[in-house]
């Protein structure tokens, strides 16, 4: 940490920050981030599923249909992932004691 971060961090007013957080503006939310990601992994997806129509009309590169179906794969399996966590989460809650 460098000695400027940490005078940076000293002269903070928490009561200023909470304010600029307020009024810096819109920040996404829980759902609009998670269909964001949700998006991209379709995107990937799709992707590598041209590349594999390229390629099984013969045109295309093999190793790039490789690669694009590897990112594809390893994107959905993040976002079985992340899913589960959530559902996990959401359990966790409704088993809480109010």
């Amino acid at each position: 940490m460098s000695v400027e971060t940490i005078r940076s961090i000293q002269g903070l007013n928490p009561e200023a920050a909470v304010n600029g957080v307020e009024r810096a503006g819109k920040h996404n939310g829980f759902a609009e981030t998670l269909g964001n990601a949700l998006q991209k992994v379709d995107d990937v997806q799709v992707s590598a599923d041209v590349q594999a129509e390229r390629v099984a009309m013969g045109g295309g590169n093999l190793h790039e249909m490789s690669l694009a179906l590897e990112k594809a794969d390893v994107a959905m399996r993040l976002a079985m992932k992340v899913r589960n966590k959530i559902v996990d989460a959401y359990q966790e809650i409704m088993r809480m004691s109010v």
